[in-house]
């Protein structure tokens, strides 16, 4: 029976915060929430962290907090082999699930994963900030099986989504969400009688490397596309782009390309060529000028960025 089956929903992150309340809102039961504290999410470096606590108190549900984020611990094993659950939903989780874990689901574990290309290209960490930095123009959201790999499982459902100029990684996380509910209000109740039909990935896998805060550093040599590209793709809730102005570290989280006709003959590449009266300013790219509207401090005229 569909009503007998047990939903276990882990997350963390406020894009799967947004898909699993439009879950609930439309009916989909869950037997508990898995998540982990504040201070581990700050410990693990968790970007865009989202505590399900309020959700799981207005609907009722237990809360299991993780001992560890990777779950590998003997307690997180033990909890789930405890429990039986027969269906694993994610709300954004950073961290492969452990074999033990997923042997202890009757159905198993929805994984989902975007890249700029079918799976199994851009499998691995990061994918929304690679796509923006390296100027994609779409996103494909894949919905699999979990194996014990890296975003490897039968796929059974894919979905494309554009990336256009105003996009950063924060809106593509709104697309994320819609997408993501949509899909598993129309898929979990498949899975749940066993309908469901799966496909192998098929060809050579690539893989996205791992991004830390350290790799947020702008160049200034690059186009003022590329860096318009770059700040979008990190700004909150990631880290942010940066840079520095005489041995201070200037963040940078919005900004435009301004202008590629106007120019200043003079002005050093990475170069502040103008300070408006709000804050903002313009710094001198190559191909370009660029508009900061949105910084942690207003550095002064020609003053170089490095």
């Amino acid at each position: 029976m569909v009503n007998d089956k047990k939903i276990v929903m882990c997350g963390c992150l406020e894009a799967g915060w947004e898909s699993v309340k439009g879950l609930l809102e439309n009916g989909i039961s869950f037997a508990y929430f898995v998540l982990i504290t504040k201070e581990k999410a700050q410990e693990q470096q968790v970007a865009g962290y989202k505590d399900f606590a309020d959700l799981a108190n207005q609907y009722n549900i237990p809360i299991y907090y993780v001992e560890k984020y990777s779950m590998k611990s003997p307690r997180d094993i033990a909890f789930f082999q405890e429990h039986q659950f027969d269906l694993l939903v994610q709300g954004g989780w950073q961290r492969l699930f452990p074999d033990e874990i997923l042997q202890t689901l009757s159905i198993g574990a929805i994984g989902v994963h975007g890249s700029s290309e079918f799976l199994p290209k851009g499998r691995g960490r990061s994918p929304i900030n690679w796509s923006l930095i390296e100027g994609k123009k779409r996103f494909i959201m894949h919905y699999f099986i979990i194996k014990e790999g890296v975003d490897d499982g039968d796929v059974f459902h894919y979905e494309i989504f554009d990336i256009n100029e105003w996009d950063t990684c924060k809106t593509i996380y709104y697309k994320n969400a819609i997408i993501t509910q949509q899909i598993m209000l129309r898929f979990i109740p498949k899975l749940l009688k066993g309908e469901l039909i799966t496909y192998p990935q098929l060809g050579e896998p690539t893989y996205y490397p791992k991004r830390t805060p350290e790799d947020g550093r702008i160049d200034w040599e690059k186009t003022v596309f590329e860096i318009y590209n770059f700040i979008r793709a990190l700004t909150k809730p990631y880290p942010g782009a940066f840079t520095f102005v005489e041995n201070e570290k200037l963040m940078i989280w919005q900004a435009q390309p301004f202008d590629t006709k106007i120019t200043y003959p003079y002005a050093e590449i990475g170069q502040i060529v103008e300070v408006f009266a709000n804050g903002d300013f313009i710094v001198n790219c190559n191909s370009g000028l660029l508009l900061v509207t949105a910084s942690s401090f207003t550095p002064s005229k020609n003053n170089l960025l490095s």
